[in-house]
């Protein structure tokens, strides 16, 4: 039988079955799964698929349509819970993921893809939902920092285990797909059995919200979406194209940058919480300004693989910083427009993830380096919109052009 348990009452839980512990639970499940997903991904489709850069962007346009269509998580919330509809999202990642080398044809891998994108991007949607619901506003940034260090570490183990046997045991795509995807279950499932369900004493508001005075947030969030891709979607392949890094060696950088992440991630949640989200969003995007220019010289003037190598970790110490934005919206958000704000959110960051990569793929035959250009070009921008974020953002007081006021619904 299913137990309700309001969130102030939560503390007489034992510590392990908290809704914090949840949080941390899922954390350390849905890394494993994708990040596998994503160690292999280069190199599976290049060697498997002989995949080029427009395929690629196709790929990576076909996994981003969930996320633009991350709306629909509000219409799924009126009959399932968003703790439910989270844990059963990361199943089908999970299961999504260990299926993945049994289609290794294009049109097998864009289907794959896309059941996996869906638990994957309903997950993230409704885990950040539920971030801000249960976490108290001065401890938001502390503790996200850490929840990202813990996913980190989840995916330290697994990607520790694909360097030390990939090579030595000969192990198959299939076999390590497998394995990454059936931890992802197996967490999922325990969560779904053995936690109750915790109630937020403000009941989210069940269809679309769109707030004037959310603008800015919006404007961030698109921005983040179109830089991101590139990152995620040409960063990696560079590396792989590029410089012939094999699977051993690019897992190996995404150790180094798990490493970095475990290390910096909670310390970048300490900073954003002194020195406030508009200076920590500055500093990213100013540092993401820098690396995307060199990641274009990099490719057009062949530097060498180390260099390329440090400005990729750099990259992702960079987009750590990004947990700023959701602390940002928490603090000028009504507390009933989380969730339905949430999806909304996740659908503007995913506007231009369905029709940049394919487009900027096309123009990766042409010129990598121009691509990198156009990332930097997205960065200043942002760094723009960041600026008008005031010291202090409260409800009323959502930009430097504001009267701080009361909170009032539209």
């Amino acid at each position: 039988m299913t137990q309700f348990v309001k969130l102030a009452d939560a503390k007489h839980q034992p510590f392990w079955r908290r809704p914090v512990a949840l949080l941390f639970l899922m954390a350390l499940a849905m890394p494993i799964a994708f990040n596998v997903w994503s160690a292999l991904l280069n190199n599976f489709v290049i060697e498997v698929a002989d995949f080029d850069g427009s395929d690629i962007g196709l790929l990576h346009t076909i996994r981003e349509i969930p996320g633009f269509l991350a709306v629909g998580v509000i219409a799924i919330i009126i009959f399932v819970r968003e703790q439910v509809l989270g844990l059963v999202s990361l199943i089908l990642l999970g299961v999504a993921t260990a299926l993945t080398a049994w289609f290794p044809s294009m049109g097998g891998i864009l289907t794959i893809t896309m059941l996996s994108s869906i638990g994957f991007h309903y997950y993230e949607t409704v885990n950040q939902s539920l971030q801000l619901q249960w976490l108290k506003i001065e401890d938001a940034p502390r503790m996200i920092g850490w929840l990202m260090a813990a996913g980190s570490a989840a995916t330290l183990v697994a990607y520790l285990a694909i360097i030390s046997v990939w090579e030595t045991l000969g192990l198959t795509y299939n076999i390590v797909y497998m394995i990454g995807g059936g931890i992802t279950v197996v967490i999922a499932v325990f969560a779904l059995i053995a936690y109750p369900q915790f109630e937020a004493p403000t009941p989210q508001t069940k269809k679309m919200v769109l707030r004037r005075r959310y603008w800015l947030y919006y404007a961030l969030q698109f921005m983040s979406g179109a830089r991101r891709q590139i990152f995620v979607v040409f960063a990696g392949f560079m590396m792989v194209e590029r410089f012939g890094f094999e699977v051993h060696e690019i897992t190996t950088l995404y150790l180094i940058n798990l490493i970095a992440n475990m290390i910096f991630a909670p310390l970048m949640g300490r900073a954003v919480g002194y020195f406030g989200e508009r200076r920590a969003l500055g500093f990213e995007y100013i540092g993401l300004v820098c690396v995307f220019l060199a990641y274009g010289g990099v490719y057009y003037l062949g530097l060498g693989v180390v260099i390329a190598a440090t400005l990729y970790v750099l990259d992702h110490i960079f987009f750590a910083l990004a947990l700023a934005l959701k602390t940002y919206f928490q603090k000028i958000a009504d507390p009933a427009d989380i969730a339905p704000t949430a999806a909304v959110a996740f659908t503007i960051n995913h506007i231009a993830a369905v029709f940049l990569p394919v487009l900027l793929g096309l123009l990766w035959l042409v010129s990598p380096a121009m691509v990198f250009l156009l990332a930097a070009g997205m960065a200043a921008v942002s760094f723009m919109l960041a600026m008008l974020i005031p010291r202090h953002p409260s409800p009323g007081n959502e930009t430097i052009w504001a009267t701080p006021a009361p909170a009032a619904a539209e």
